[in-house]
């Protein structure tokens, strides 16, 4: 019991933050229930449900505030779900592209972090090359299905860090990314559900309120150099579990 009120506190926390930038928490997750020793069998279902959940909020919410463009979002997703079936086939040690995966993130983290403070942008997408976002998601997608995340820790810095759209806009495209890629791989995953935790429930509902908190702080009260900062965060974070678990 003291374990399951633990790993509660500590995905509450990381659907908190996740959220707040349009994210679902899967990186967060996965860790936590590691750290505190979760069979390995029931961490990827157990992962899933809440990553699901959590999306699901993240992308109802920000597109109800207006910050969701389906012109952004449908080439990367459409490009990026075959491939993460693909990624999802490929068998590569993980002593060779975790910290390749990992370094990247890392890069991606200190640039947002570098460009926090910058002068306010403007609140408009400017949509990215329907190809070029093609062969973008078509790649995200390989990388989600390899590191089994949703690819927004991949998508976030690259629609930033190249311009297309702004800063609270990425955060619902990403959500909306990550809630397919995420379905996607549940519907892919051989799950026996016997393996599922006692406390799941209690976890999924730890989780609906990190969401809806994160969430709240994304669309209304942090700033956008607050958020960059924040989503620097969470990729640190990606990347450390990418690294050490």
């Amino acid at each position: 019991m003291t374990e399951d009120l633990a790993l509660a506190g500590l995905i509450f926390l990381a659907a908190t933050l996740y959220s707040s930038v349009g994210h679902a928490g899967a990186s967060g997750y996965l860790a936590a229930m590691a750290l505190v020793g979760l069979a390995p069998e029931a961490m990827r279902p157990a992962a899933l449900a809440l990553n699901i959940l959590v999306a699901t909020i993240a992308t109802l919410r920000y597109a109800r505030a207006g910050y969701f463009s389906w012109r952004t979002f449908l080439p990367f997703a459409l490009a990026s779900t075959p491939f993460a079936f693909v990624g999802g086939w490929i068998e590569l040690p993980s002593s060779v592209y975790r910290p390749v995966v990992g370094g990247m993130l890392l890069i991606a983290a200190g640039e947002l972090a570098r460009s926090a403070r910058k002068a306010p942008e403007s609140t408009r997408d400017r949509h990215p090359p329907p190809l070029a976002a093609a062969a973008i998601g078509a790649a995200i997608g390989l990388l989600a299905g390899l590191t089994g995340t949703g690819g927004g820790i991949f998508l976030s810095p690259v629609l930033l860090l190249a311009g297309w759209t702004a800063t609270r806009n990425a955060s619902g495209v990403a959500a909306a990314f990550i809630l397919c890629n995420s379905v996607a791989g549940l519907l892919g995953a051989t799950v026996s559900w016997a393996t599922l935790p006692e406390a799941l429930p209690l976890w999924l509902a730890t989780a609906a309120a990190g969401g809806l908190i994160g969430t709240q702080l994304g669309i209304r009260a942090l700033p956008v150099f607050a958020l960059r900062y924040a989503l620097a965060a969470v990729l640190v974070i990606a990347a450390a579990k990418l690294v050490f678990w």
